[in-house]
């Protein structure tokens, strides 16, 4: 019989995910991992659905990989400016990598994960391929883009043919106690939301106050500090202006934050480094394809060429609002994720 570990977080839908799992005859287990840095009162909701589906149940202290790989770098990439995606980073470097390094002693060759998204292969090419949920409004295709062939072939998504609703009521079928519990939103680190106190907290440093300037460079008052801000702001600047100004850019070089009208943060180009490629085994020279530079936004047809080695220039059919270096920047042919970028220019 392959054995099958389950991440487990404590939610609703990594708790389905193992019931769906040990249906389709895996024998399971559950590992919850543990980031000293994420509040965490869930491990007993996760061991709980564990003892209730039979399966053995591990913890894994990981608070020294999550600090080392994803705190320390969204720190590092607010400082210089950029705006990171942490559950990007956390996904590639802990949850597809460190968490299947450690459960394969244990005897488990398959890792199985509650997020919205599938995967299937291509019979003519032998590849494995990375889909939308089907469910859209909870479709978690775009921070899963790093995923390699190897983790693609060993992983499964139950919860990709299921909407939020069906998981719930999967779960209360089946007496789990957390079938209301509701999603996380926020950064597991910042669950106030509030990342400048945590990144301040952290490093215990105080930011330099600085210019607000404009695109002429036009000295329009002061900033907090660099890391107070983000590409297209416009609440809590702290400003009296005649018409409404929103970050365009920071130049942390000489500690100014660049502000601008609306119609001044759109875009029709961006450059993306840092490419995880899922389609093949090359990224193409050029292509067209449906791309989307944040999280909660829709996707938007793009051209794309490859600039040098490893960077792709993207243009967009249609000017897009507030590109934001640091971003993930994800490209689909309709529901199929082909690989995907940082924002880097």
């Amino acid at each position: 019989m392959k054995k099958a570990i389950i991440a487990m977080s404590g939610g609703v839908d990594s708790s389905v995910a193992a019931l769906l799992t040990k249906k389709m005859g895996y024998e399971c287990g559950g590992v919850m991992m543990r980031f000293s840095a994420c509040p965490n009162d869930s491990s007993e909701d996760a061991r709980e659905i564990a003892k209730r589906l039979s399966m053995p149940f591990y913890l894994f202290d990981l608070s020294h990989e999550f600090e080392e790989r994803v705190i320390k770098k969204f720190i590092s990439e607010y400082e210089r400016g950029a705006t990171p995606n942490p559950c990007v980073e956390c996904n590639r470097h802990l949850k597809f990598e460190e968490l299947f390094k450690r459960c394969e002693p244990l005897g488990y060759d398959t890792l199985v994960t509650g997020h919205y998204a599938r995967i299937t292969k291509d019979i003519s090419t032998g590849r494995y391929m990375l889909k939308k949920g089907v469910f859209t409004p909870k479709d978690q295709s775009y921070v899963l883009y790093n995923m390699t062939q190897t983790q693609l072939s060993r992983t499964l998504f139950p919860m990709g043919e299921l909407t939020k609703e069906e998981a719930r009521q999967i779960a209360a079928e089946n007496g789990f106690i957390n079938s209301q519990k509701p999603d996380s939103q926020d950064i597991c680190f910042v669950p106030d939301g509030d990342y400048v106190s945590f990144i301040k907290n952290y490093t215990k440093k105080e930011y330099a106050h600085g210019d607000f300037v404009d695109t002429s460079g036009k000295i329009l008052g002061r900033h907090r500090g660099i890391i107070n801000y983000t590409v297209g702001q416009r609440r809590g600047l702290g400003l009296a202006l005649p018409a409404p100004l929103y970050v365009k850019s920071k130049n942390v070089e000489e500690n100014k934050v660049v502000l601008c009208p609306n119609d001044e943060l759109f875009q029709k180009s961006i450059v993306v480094g840092d490419i995880n490629w899922i389609d093949s085994d090359k990224i193409p020279e050029a292509f067209r394809a449906a791309v989307r530079i944040r999280y909660n936004q829709k996707e938007t047809p793009c051209s794309a060429r490859l600039i040098d080695e490893g960077r792709l220039l993207v243009t967009f059919d249609q000017p897009q609002r507030a590109p934001t270096v640091g971003q993930a920047v994800v490209f689909y042919d309709a529901d199929t994720v082909l690989g995907g970028g940082t924002l880097v220019e």
